[in-house]
Parts: C-alpha cells; sequence; structure tokens
C-alpha cells in the first residue's frame, strides 16, 4: 500500500460521516477533550509557579538569601564581617541588630521588631527597605522607617516623632523603668505580607548600639545577598567558626511552606492530567468505533494485498492526528489565557491574604516539557490499541458474511 493511498484513507476517515455521525461527534469530542485539558493544565501549573515565586520574591527579600546568626555568646564579630567581605566580594554583608519594641505616638500604640541597619549596606541587599528610604536627606541615627501596618495603626506621618520602648530596662531609684528614646519617623515600607508590614521596623545601626549599650565590633547577626545562597551556603560555612556561629538559608527558614506549595503542584499536575487521560478514552472508543463500521473495507484492503502492519499504521495515525492536534490547539489557548491573566485585571486577589492584588502567571519549560510529554504519551498509548485491533479482523469471515 502506497503512502498517498494511507493518507487518502485517513482523510477520508477524518471527514464527517453522515451514516455514522456518532463516530465523527465523538472523534471532535476526543479533540477537545484533549485540548481543554492540556490547557488547564498549562495554565494551573503557570499560576501554581507564579504565586509560589510571587511568596518566594517576598520571602527572600524580608528574610535574605543567607543569615548568619550567633550561637555561643550571643554576637558576631565585625572581625568576621570584615573576613567575609574580603574572602567573598561577589556577595553582599549588611550586619544588624535587633530588639523587641514598642512604638508610641499620641496615645497610640503598637509592638514590634526593630532592625539597627547600615543604611547604604541594607539598601543593596533590600530593595524594600531602598524604595522605603524616599527622604533625599541622610539617614540620620534616630530615624525610623516602619511597616505599612504600623504606621497605620498608630497613625505615623513623614516627620513625625515617636517614642520607642525597649524590652531592656534601665534602673530608675528603686524600680526599673523600659528603655525609651524618641525617633524621627522618616518613610514606611509595604512588603505584600502582613506579618512584616505589621511588626518590622528599621533604625540605624548607631542607635541600637547606643540605646542597647552594644560596642561598634558586634552585632546580633550578619544578612548576606548571594545570587546562589544554596550553593553559597557551604562556601560560608567553611569560613565559620563552627562553634560560635551558624549560617540558615531562606529556604530553610521556610521550608515547611514551599514543600507543601511544591506537593500542592504534583498533586494538581496528576489531577489534572486525567482530564487528558479521560479524553483519551474517547479517542480509543472513536476509533474502535471506527474499525468495526470499516470491518469490509479493511478486509478488501488485506485482501487486495495490504498488509495488517499497513492497516495499523493507517488507525494509529489517525489516532495520533486527533490527538496531537489536540495538543496543538490546548498548548494555543493555553498561551492565550496566560497572556489574558498576565496582562489583564481578569481576577483581581486580596494583596493581604496573598501578597499581591494580580494573579501571578509563570510557565516554566520544565512544566510545559512535562505537560507535553504527558499528553503525548497518553495519546499514543490511546490510539496504539484500537490500531492494533484493526489487524485481527478475520478477512474471509467479514466477506462472506458483509
Amino acid at each position: 500500500m502506497t503512502k498517498n493511498l494511507v493518507n487518502f484513507i485517513i482523510k477520508k476517515y477524518l471527514k464527517y460521516d453522515n451514516k455514522n455521525p456518532f463516530i465523527s461527534i465523538t472523534a471532535l469530542l476526543s479533540f477537545f477533550g484533549v485540548a481543554i485539558g492540556v490547557m488547564v493544565l498549562i495554565v494551573a501549573m503557570a499560576i501554581m509557579n507564579g504565586i509560589s515565586k510571587e511568596f518566594q520574591d517576598k520571602l527572600f527579600t524580608m528574610n535574605y538569601p543567607l543569615t548568619i546568626y550567633p550561637k555561643i555568646d550571643d554576637s558576631v564579630k565585625k572581625d568576621l564581617l570584615t573576613h567575609l567581605e574580603n574572602k567573598f566580594p561577589d556577595m553582599l554583608f549588611s550586619p544588624y541588630l535587633s530588639s523587641q519594641v514598642m512604638v508610641q505616638k499620641d496615645g497610640m500604640m503598637g509592638g514590634g521588631l526593630i532592625f539597627g541597619v547600615d543604611s547604604q549596606k541594607e539598601a543593596k541587599i533590600n530593595k524594600i527597605y531602598k524604595e522605603a528610604l524616599t527622604t533625599n536627606r541622610k539617614f540620620e541615627k534616630y530615624d525610623l522607617i516602619a511597616g505599612a501596618g504600623i504606621q497605620e495603626e498608630i497613625g505615623l506621618y513623614k516627620e513625625d516623632k515617636a517614642t520607642v520602648f525597649f524590652s531592656s530596662l534601665n534602673p530608675n531609684g528603686v524600680s526599673m523603668m523600659p528603655k525609651m528614646k524618641r525617633f524621627q519617623f522618616v518613610g514606611s515600607f509595604k512588603s505584600g505580607l502582613t506579618a512584616y508590614d505589621n511588626a518590622y521596623m528599621f533604625t540605624s545601626l548607631e542607635a541600637l548600639q547606643t540605646l542597647l549599650e552594644r560596642d561598634a565590633t558586634s552585632y546580633d547577626g550578619i544578612h548576606i545577598y548571594s545570587k546562589d545562597p544554596i550553593k553559597d551556603i557551604e562556601k560560608i560555612k567553611k569560613e565559620l567558626p563552627e562553634f560560635e556561629v551558624g549560617v540558615i538559608g531562606w529556604w530553610q527558614q521556610n521550608g515547611n511552606f514551599f514543600s507543601a506549595m511544591e506537593l500542592e503542584k504534583q498533586a494538581l499536575f496528576i489531577v489534572l492530567m486525567l482530564i487528558i487521560l479521560i479524553a483519551s478514552l474517547n479517542i480509543i472508543s472513536s476509533l474502535l468505533m471506527t474499525v468495526m463500521s470499516r470491518r469490509k473495507e479493511i478486509a478488501l484492503l488485506l485482501s487486495m494485498g495490504a498488509s495488517a502492519n499497513e492497516t495499523k499504521q493507517i488507525f494509529f495515525r489517525l489516532g495520533m492526528v486527533i490527538g496531537v492536534s489536540g495538543i496543538i490547539f490546548g498548548v494555543l489557548l493555553g498561551f492565550l489565557g496566560i497572556y489574558l491573566l498576565g496582562n489583564f485585571d481578569i481576577i483581581s486577589l486580596p494583596a493581604d491574604v496573598y501578597g499581591t492584588s494580580k494573579l501571578p502567571v509563570d510557565l516554566s519549560f520544565i512544566d510545559f516539557a512535562l505537560i507535553l510529554v504527558g499528553s503525548f504519551v497518553i495519546v499514543l498509548l490511546s490510539s496504539y490499541y484500537p490500531a492494533y485491533k484493526s489487524t485481527k479482523i478475520d478477512v474471509l469471515e467479514v466477506l462472506r458474511n458483509e
């Protein structure tokens, strides 16, 4: 049997069959079923990736890629900072002090965690902090930057004075009084994550050194920016005094959260792949009905010299045409959906819950490849069985009876 004849028969079988319209309808449903399954998979994986990266980006900033923390004497020495800066010039380092505090203004009070940082070094590794430095003047010793939640809670405006109460105490005659200091509010930040916006504040490193009575050679820790923290954490560990300080990555601080998101993504992928599997059952039923309705034609082809392999090829390629065309159409619909979701506010999210008001979409190449491979394998297997059954027709019995 020539290739042209095979193609001719495939085109003939793809046309609408007036005598057996149900076969054509089933094939059409198979096509749309595969297309919709692929489209849903692409859009769903893009949304899952987008949300994961959105949270990762925000947590990456507020938690920092790497953090050095003390183990023994509750301090990290300046000598270690200098050594690491010289050893790893491709990384950025920002030392900090921290303390639990209460902030008061005009009878309104709120609590949180204040960080004393080097303004220039912190701005290089924390884009949210950098955006909050909107004032043109130099960041002074007792200036204060607070999260948007704290600002709204106690009604702070730029250049307002706010009293900050520290958890450490000062002796005052026969009693102990908490340390307090007037700070000048110069800006606020909004990370998109309520837990940070309602609790974090920043001031100068010198301010906390004075108020907490810490010398200039010790810190509570060092925040580190690295382009590849998972790899660089091992390099830094080798340079640290083993029993004095440790280093932790942002993914270790939030490991359970991202593990849960990855598990949810995998479960969603499997469930949605079942849509394509169900659609492929229509391919099987459509091809089997085609085989049964074309028994006479198949028997004639075999009696005229066509081989069983050639008849199998006809129905196998017929199923692949339906399935693969469905995959291609589904890919086009999927990318159209991603474009619409990414460029138009079709779905609006509560920013205080999800960290963003716009639905983030980002389809990774690996997910896209897995969708294509998985869909193709399902279509391939669905096309093979009916094609195999077409070779089991008894030519003599069909020609005798039909």
